[in-house]
């Protein structure tokens, strides 16, 4: 199977399969609804990110292999690959303080992660500790007003149609501007590491645990 074919429905479908399991069987042990499942399986739903959660800690496999499949097939030199990402078909992660919707998430193997933010939290205590993962990130205000924090820069304030580019393994944290009770980012984390999608996962765990707290 191409990198191109690999969906979040193949990727279920084959684990089903490795199992021996039919449909229902895999439903009962995943939780996901049967009529939801076949869905998926023939792309034509995604899942939550809870959903997502739920179907690993379930099938006893790590969230980053509902996002990326390993293959040791060389990859073609043209893929010819293409995703049209829309927010009701994202993966979302919902926090008290952050919005995340993951985008294009039925192909495999990228080189970028894109996601829109909606950001709310507007002090450090409320964020918490300044997050760090492998690679490089590029964050662009769609609406409202941020201002980012990072390990080794003054805080900075960006308004809508600015950007700012960074080096992801220096501490960084956006939070909402004074007076902008919600503002809309769309980032882009980019990493050789086939282990972002998974930091990134761990981050937003760290964010609901400290919410609880």
């Amino acid at each position: 199977m191409l990198a191109s074919d690999v969906t979040l429905g193949s990727i279920l479908r084959n684990l089903r399969q490795a199992n021996g399991w039919t449909l229902k069987q895999m439903s009962a042990a995943c939780g996901i609804p049967l009529s939801t499942l076949s869905k998926v399986e023939h792309d034509r739903l995604t899942l939550t990110y809870d959903k997502l959660l739920q179907v690993s800690q379930r099938l006893g496999i790590r969230m980053s292999e509902l996002f990326a499949e390993n293959s040791e097939a060389e990859r073609p030199s043209i893929m010819a690959r293409r995703s049209i990402g829309e927010i009701q078909n994202s993966v979302r992660v919902e926090t008290a303080n952050y919005d995340y919707y993951y985008l294009c998430t039925e192909l495999r193997q990228k080189r970028m992660i894109p996601v829109i933010t909606k950001i709310r939290a507007k002090t450090p205590e409320e964020f918490g500790s300044l997050v760090r993962h492998e690679g490089e990130e590029f964050i662009y205000v769609l609406k409202g007003q941020i201002i980012v924090h990072t390990e080794f820069y003054d805080p900075v304030t960006l308004i809508e149609g600015q950007s700012i580019y960074i080096d992801a393994k220096m501490g960084h944290a956006y939070l909402a501007a004074d007076g902008c009770e919600e503002a809309d980012v769309l980032g882009i984390m980019s990493s050789p590491d086939e282990e972002l999608m998974q930091s990134l996962l761990s981050i937003h765990e760290e964010q609901k645990k400290l919410e609880k707290l």
